[in-house]
């Protein structure tokens, strides 16, 4: 017979490990298929409203469903404006991924498929994400995981990220307007020159930059023996590339998934050109200092 204080360790013991099937917050969600492998044909709601996050679900069994929205709701009209990127990651297996829309499935990620950790984005509109395992005779081992990120389709530069326009990317110059909002609104701005070119159609490009306004991320490092410049990587569109140690462009763009992605990047003596006239007008959205920082307008 156990002891009083023994029932209670042992209680307090199944709670913990009954609550620890599955843990979430705004951003992210982490659960087991183990605490319904009685129900099977259960689908579990999971509710995440962030920009960017991610998902990991054990040993799959049944099916859950990913209701993703932004923390803060943006505009009527606008919800259509926002896409869902999401990247395996590359030991991502048990489960096929579907686009679930009024009870219609869309395949976007077979099982086999998610080891390439290709990124596969679409419409929030479009629907929701079912996630939903594949029979398995010994579950052990089985872990879906997969990051996501909430991305504007429209914007400076947005034309750019080829998730979200596959086939689409073109080197089309940003507006006069488009750029200036690009130095302030961007993940990442400054100027800088290309030093290197990939081979393959989205290579990562090495630049330097001489001045960095900003950056959300650390893409970009200071090198150099006198700590003088940035040095860094984005992923350009091998036709949009300037030449290597040519002439200094104006670098704005996004980072997704920790990787640096070229948005509107004109040459850095037009982009002063703009930028004096807009501040002589006084429609600068922001202003930058001589020490490469900006602040807003």
């Amino acid at each position: 017979m156990l002891r009083p204080w023994a029932a209670l360790w042992i209680t307090a013991v199944l709670l913990c490990m009954a609550g620890a099937q599955y843990s979430s917050d705004q951003c992210s969600w982490r659960g087991s298929g183990l605490s319904h492998e009685s129900h099977r044909r259960d689908v579990e709601q999971v509710y995440l409203r962030c920009s960017q996050g991610s998902l990991e679900w054990l040993y799959p069994t049944g099916a859950i469903i990913i209701n993703l929205r932004p923390n803060t709701e943006p505009p009527s009209g606008h919800m259509a404006g926002l896409h869902v990127c999401i990247k395996p990651h590359p030991l991502s297996q048990g489960s096929h991924v579907f686009l679930e829309n009024n009870g219609d499935l869309r395949m976007l990620l077979a099982e086999k498929d998610q080891a390439q950790g290709t990124v596969t984005c679409f419409s929030l509109a479009e629907g929701a994400l079912f996630v939903e395992s594949v029979p398995q005779a010994d579950i052990s081992r089985r872990i879906t995981a997969f990051q996501y990120e909430l991305v504007p389709s429209q914007g400076p530069g947005a034309h750019m990220y080829p998730y979200l326009h596959p086939g689409l990317v073109t080197c089309k110059p940003c507006s006069d307007e488009e750029v200036l909002m690009a130095v302030c609104t961007s993940d990442f701005a400054g100027s800088g020159i290309f030093r290197g070119v990939g081979s393959k159609n989205r290579s990562p490009a090495a630049v330097t930059l001489s001045r960095l306004f900003r950056q959300k991320s650390r893409v970009f490092v200071r090198g150099g023996a006198r700590k003088r410049g940035w040095g860094g990587r984005i992923n350009v569109p091998s036709q949009c590339i300037g030449h290597p140690g040519g002439d200094e462009y104006l670098l704005t763009g996004s980072v997704h998934f920790g990787e640096a992605w070229l948005g509107c990047a004109p040459r850095y003596k037009d982009f002063l050109r703009l930028y004096v006239r807009a501040q002589r007008a006084g429609t600068n959205p922001c202003e930058i200092d001589t020490n490469g920082e900006i602040s807003s307008g």
